[in-house]
């Protein structure tokens, strides 16, 4: 069965290939099947939203069942910003350090008790008769300093248990707990029953 991931990410298409393998799925980028995909524009206001517009995106120029994903990291201390302007906290073509630097600089002056935050991942899978989204959390807090080297984005502030950072950890624990990896699991379980009762 073969499916398209709406995005150019290889550590992203390769860590769906894995989880998804056991059900015979195939993943391939538009670009795999030939298709010249341009990154939509994430005029949504939601995770759910974004990670609908890039399905749509490569659903409606391949015609196959598509996955995408919209992730970000929400602060409450913030007001639950960066959120879907995560990946642009401090700019369009801002580094992960950038965004980084610039959070812990709006988050200089929050106690340790309220620097609670939680990373966030929507998945939106469409098919040719439905679609489906499941969303998941990894709650934890923001760090005074960044710590570590693994990881990406907002990874070496982002404490998951109370005094590691997810930079701090091997990746492939990370790949375990992460918001991402509870996301593309709750995926495999939704596919794995719509294939059970024959619907795809």
């Amino acid at each position: 069965m073969k499916f398209v991931l709406s995005s150019h990410n290889k550590g992203k298409l390769n860590e769906i290939r894995k989880i998804l393998k056991p059900l015979e799925i195939e993943i391939y980028t538009p670009k795999d099947l030939g298709f010249d995909m341009k990154e939509p524009k994430e005029t949504g206001k939601t995770f759910k939203e974004n990670a609908k517009i890039k399905a749509l995106a490569a659903y409606n120029l391949t015609h196959l069942p598509t996955i995408a994903d919209d992730s970000g990291l929400e602060v409450d201390a913030l007001e639950g910003k960066p959120g879907i302007y995560s990946a642009r906290f401090a700019g369009e073509n801002a580094t992960d350090l950038q965004n980084t630097e610039k959070l812990l600089l709006e988050l200089q002056n929050v106690p340790a008790l309220k620097r609670t935050a939680r990373y966030v991942c929507c998945i939106c899978c469409i098919l040719p008769d439905k679609e489906f989204f499941t969303e998941t959390f990894l709650n934890g807090s923001i760090a005074t300093s960044q710590r570590g080297t693994q990881g990406f984005g907002y990874d070496n502030v982002f404490i998951f248990d109370g005094k590691n950072t997810l930079a701090q950890v091997p990746i492939e624990v990370k790949n375990k707990i992460s918001h991402r990896a509870k996301a593309l699991n709750s995926l495999y379980e939704k596919l794995k029953l719509y294939i059970n009762l024959g619907e795809i």
